[in-house]
């Protein structure tokens, strides 16, 4: 049985801030749907900012380093797990999770497109004590057609950003992980959601690579959601 994990915006109001001196409720969640359940949210999400503020995150994130926490409700009570980076540069990005109590769960590995080991962004995912699945962003096919259409992508931009979805204009970004020959993982662009096919993989590891991956948003679909300025 799959285990369904996508992001998706808090109830509360886009522009409901701290009162009283309150910190305002985390605003950003991941969804999660096993089998014929209805979707409940797994987890509040919420970037983790270095002794220099948001000023010094964005700065950071700028060579690949990202931090984040899952929550269990709005409110900070539970702490779920942690993304930290352990090393980002000349393309190529570590991060681990880590759970409540510091053990590790699992690691993540993004090789970007010509910087690291291939032509396409290669994602390499480790749970702890499990074996190693990697996948690339899009398959070799639709790159070949995406590049074949690349003189008319002015065209294409602009019309994706008639239409608001910004899809047409971004390369091909399915991804399959694959351990043993076997798909473990997949992310799938229709939805930007995470698909755990393989059992043993700890859900937690799920909620963080899905809200990972949409920290490499394309810019034609906005700001991502861990790169706001307030």
């Amino acid at each position: 049985m799959s285990s369904v994990l996508r992001m998706g915006p808090s109830a509360r109001a886009e522009g409901q801030g701290a009162e009283g001196g309150v910190p305002a409720p985390v605003r950003d969640l991941v969804l999660c749907v096993d089998g014929s359940a209805p979707e409940r949210v797994a987890a509040y999400v919420e970037r983790e900012l270095p002794p220099g503020g948001i000023p010094a995150y964005r700065a950071a994130r700028g060579g690949g380093a990202r931090s984040f926490v899952l929550w269990a409700d709005e409110h900070r009570r539970e702490r779920l797990a942690t993304l930290v980076t352990v090393s980002a540069g000349n393309g190529v990005s570590t991060y681990q999770v880590l759970g409540a109590h510091g053990e590790p769960i699992g690691t993540f590995v993004r090789e970007k497109a010509l910087r690291g080991r291939g032509l396409r962004t290669r994602w390499t995912v480790t749970p702890a004590g499990g074996p190693q699945a990697v996948g690339f962003k899009g398959r070799i096919f639709w790159w070949y057609v995406w590049w074949l259409f690349s003189p008319l992508q002015t065209l294409i931009i602009v019309l994706s950003l008639l239409s608001g979805s910004g899809d047409a204009a971004r390369g091909p970004r399915r991804i399959v992980w694959r351990a043993g020959g076997r798909a473990a993982l997949e992310f799938t662009s229709k939805d930007d959601s995470v698909r755990l096919h393989a059992q043993g993989y700890d859900w937690r590891l799920g909620a963080a690579l899905v809200a990972l991956l949409r920290t490499f948003d394309s810019w034609l679909l906005g700001t991502e959601w861990d790169d706001r300025k307030k």
